[in-house]
């Protein structure tokens, strides 16, 4: 079964913690601190294999987390990192945040191999807090929080030329004849429900990849039919080939056709829709005399010639036309940039900690500022504010992580006072 959207959970692993212990060893009653770091969590990476081209993996396999870091442990010893988890997926897979929408990374081109979520730091141990002043520190540093996400996977099909038309219009017929591609031919509608690629080879000419696209209808930007999916698949494509049936076989007009499709296009992606197209009037061996042929077809010039938009007569069954038409697509791609669509990255994993990481308010009532947030509490957790060395650490951290400068645009003056969980402190600079 073909399989273009999956929805999957990844988690990063947790950063160990730093150890607190302190060095015990015969006729040295007093050592001094020997608390080993924690392991660093693992990450989550993703890794295009050429040997996958869809993503079915995924329909069964829904959650992937990577490997925790070790704690640290007494005698400075380091806690193991956390494994790595790589996720393998074919290339021309978007990786978007399921909620938003957003693009994180879009698996192609270059793209090979993509870190979305780093893991966890370790934690620093008790030996990184010793001075002059404090030789005997009793706390430690825990691990860095894990992170993790929602993700929506779809694979987008890479082609140089996307056929677009309704059913039984000759699409598949098409593709086996110009290309090494097999694609199952049968007169019923949706004949074509998964994408099929092949490579069109010519002589004295680079040659380029066109792909069958699932059969369209009317209301497809909306979802209805195959729609989304349908279109999914053309976002990349460099040029937009409308096959059409000319000669009317099951009673469709070949210009209504056209402008429904085009109709599609637009609603979905404008983009897209202002990409090359060029019609291809098929069945062309259909028609009962050559007069019925040539004003079947000159309808079509009529219509979209003068909008910039080349019409050429082919028969996919006979051949007839055809190698005109490769040659004519080939020539607009070599026109053409060279580079392929790649979707550029919109959500940034990094991000989500420090974006929720503190939020500063000033408590009217009470007349304080108040910083609140997740990492605030774990560092007022292993911080001692009691000693010189704490206190600076502490505040080193509120500077660093940009909370002095929240407060100063909050209109801060000295003698204030900020509000930290249960810590109060008058504001001074």
């Amino acid at each position: 079964m073909f399989a273009d959207r999956a929805q999957i959970y990844v988690k990063s692993g947790k950063g160990g913690d730093g150890h607190v212990s302190f060095r015990r060893e015969k006729y040295v009653p007093t050592g001094g601190p020997d608390g080993g770091d924690g392991g660093n969590g693992g990450s989550v990476i993703f890794e295009v294999d050429e040997g996958l081209n869809t993503l079915t993996n995924f329909r069964h396999i829904r959650k992937y987390c990577a490997g925790n870091g070790e704690n640290g442990n007494k005698k400075n010893c380091k806690g193991r990192n956390g494994d790595d988890i790589i996720i393998r997926v074919p290339q021309g897979t978007v990786i978007k945040e399921a909620e938003s929408g957003k693009v994180i990374t879009d698996m192609s081109g270059e793209n090979r191999h993509f870190v979305l979520l780093k893991g966890g730091r370790g934690g620093k141990g008790n030996q990184h807090y010793a001075t002059s002043t404090m030789q005997a520190p009793k706390y430690a540093q825990p691990g860095q929080e894990a992170m993790e996400l929602d993700l929506m996977l779809e694979l987008k099909v890479i082609a140089d030329v996307g056929l677009v038309g309704f059913p039984n219009v000759g699409k598949s017929t098409f593709l086996a004849r110009v290309t090494n591609a097999k694609p199952k031919i049968a007169n019923y509608h949706f004949t074509t429900l998964n994408p099929n690629l092949g490579v069109v080879d010519l002589e004295d000419a680079k040659g380029f990849v066109i792909a069958d696209i699932p059969g369209l209808i009317e209301g497809a930007s909306q979802g209805v039919g195959l729609g989304y999916e349908f279109l999914r698949h053309i976002e990349r494509t460099k040029i937009i080939l409308h096959i059409v049936d000319a000669a009317s076989t099951e009673g469709r007009n070949p210009v209504e056709d056209i402008y429904a499709i085009q109709k599609e296009l637009q609603a979905y992606n404008e983009e897209l829709a202002a990409r090359p197209q060029v019609i291809a009037a098929n069945k062309m061996d259909m028609f009962a005399s050559p007069a019925e042929r040539e004003d079947a077809v000159s309808r079509i010039r009529e219509e979209f010639e003068p909008k910039g938009i080349p019409v050429y007569t082919i028969s996919a069954v006979s051949g007839q036309g055809v190698r005109e038409l490769l040659y004519t697509l080939n020539n607009l791609l070599t026109q053409m940039d060279e580079k392929s669509v790649i979707f550029a990255q919109e959500y940034f994993p990094e991000r989500i900690e420090k974006e929720a990481a503190f939020t500063v308010t000033y408590d009217e009532e009470k007349q304080e500022y108040v910083v609140e947030g997740p990492r605030i509490e774990r560092m007022l957790g292993y911080t001692n504010l009691e000693s010189e060395k704490g206190f600076t650490f502490f505040q080193n951290f509120m500077k660093e992580n940009g909370i002095l400068e929240e407060l100063e645009k909050l209109g801060i003056e000295e003698g204030d006072t900020v509000r930290l969980y249960g810590l109060s402190f008058d504001y001074y600079k």
